[in-house]
């Protein structure tokens, strides 16, 4: 399971009496992603099955017979606008085609987060941003399962939209969705205008809020990631004072080129509880936990061998000098570390703050 995936599906999966193994939010290439991870267990583990819904033909036929006829019939046969984003690509593929068949005037809207690769044109994809919160929907590579051929066109909606449109359901209609549903819906309110009066637009709604009660409903994880502004509640003086004027010391940080074992032996002698990890051009790639490092060492997840990107965590918090200690102090209330970034041309300095015990 990614990192970047909630505590709350972790949470379901081990209460069913599943192992969860977290792997970096990194490539569908990378190694030590989900894919290389998830196929290198399924041939350690005996009777074991990956259903493989991104690549299984299955997939799509189960919308195309059951889901698209379902929409159809409800709607009498009367759709001119289906709305849907791509997770696994089935629902896209299965709905997209039968509804075609059926209603070839129909036009199909494919929604897609920013950060992600799949929308056509690809300049649609243009961003710095190589990172989403929305879960379920988008990804950098093209599902096996996806047939883009279906889509009329694609619309490309930021995180913020995502996110507070998922909110304003909850409060507004009381539908308590997740944050991939409120992706579709800002998409389909700014397809909508391309209807006329007493035309009909379906939105597909893929998930439910129960997965993400600690993520994007909570107040303080949507200021944590400047989704809603941070209130000085008690008007403390010093709140929009910068974090550059306080006084830090330079952190040491660790190279992607060290072994696990290298990294255990400085996290003790150092006497360190989280160091951060750049690559040669002193990038933060992710921050080192030396409770992850110690817990995967003592459940054979990682050798000593292994390099140190197979406990690499993106669960961080970064600023910047220029951030307010409003912020900073923000961040530090609920988590351990959080790491100022002075950018300077295309390198990095780090240092970090961290909560220490009185």
């Amino acid at each position: 399971m990614p990192d970047k995936t909630s505590m709350e599906k972790e949470n379901i999966l081990t209460s069913l009496g599943a192992k969860v193994i977290r792997t970096p939010d990194t490539s569908v290439d990378d190694p030590d992603g989900v894919f290389h991870i998830s196929r290198k267990l399924a041939a350690s583990i005996p009777d074991s099955i990956i259903l493989q819904q991104f690549k299984n033909p299955i997939n799509p036929l189960a919308h195309y017979h059951i889901t698209a006829m379902e929409i159809f019939d409800q709607c009498d046969g009367e759709i001119d606008m289906i709305v849907i984003g791509v997770g696994s690509g089935g629902t896209m593929t299965g709905v997209g085609r039968k509804i075609k068949e059926l209603l070839p005037n129909c036009t199909i809207v494919g929604v897609d987060p920013v950060g992600s690769f799949i929308a056509e044109p690809p300049i649609l994809n243009e961003t710095t941003l190589k990172y989403t919160e929305v879960e379920g929907i988008g990804h950098d590579y093209y599902p096996k399962t996806l047939d883009k051929s279906v889509v009329d066109y694609w619309i490309k909606v930021t995180d913020k939209e995502s996110l507070h449109m998922a909110r304003k359901l909850h409060r507004e209609e009381g539908i308590l969705c997740g944050s991939s549903t409120g992706s579709l819906m800002s998409g389909a309110l700014e397809a909508a205008r391309n209807l006329k009066e007493g035309q009909k637009c379906v939105v597909m709604f893929p998930d439910g809020v129960g997965n993400y009660l600690t993520k994007f409903v909570s107040d303080y994880w949507m200021e944590s990631k400047d989704f809603l502004p941070r209130p000085n509640i008690f008007k403390h003086w010093w709140w929009d004072i910068t974090v550059s004027n306080l006084s830090l010391a330079r952190t040491e940080t660790i190279s992607l080129n060290m072994t696990c074992g290298e990294l255990s032996s400085m996290l003790y002698s150092q006497g360190v509880d989280v160091l951060p990890c750049v690559d040669q051009n002193r990038i933060l790639q992710g921050i080192i936990y030396a409770k992850d490092v110690t817990c995967k060492l003592l459940n054979a997840s990682i050798t000593l061998g292994d390099p140190v990107r197979r406990v690499l965590s993106q669960k961080y918090r970064k600023i910047t000098v220029n951030s307010s200690l409003g912020e900073l102090s923000h961040i530090l209330e609920r988590e351990l570390v959080a790491v100022i970034v002075e950018e300077n041309g295309k390198y990095y300095k780090l240092q970090v703050g961290t909560v220490e015990d009185e």
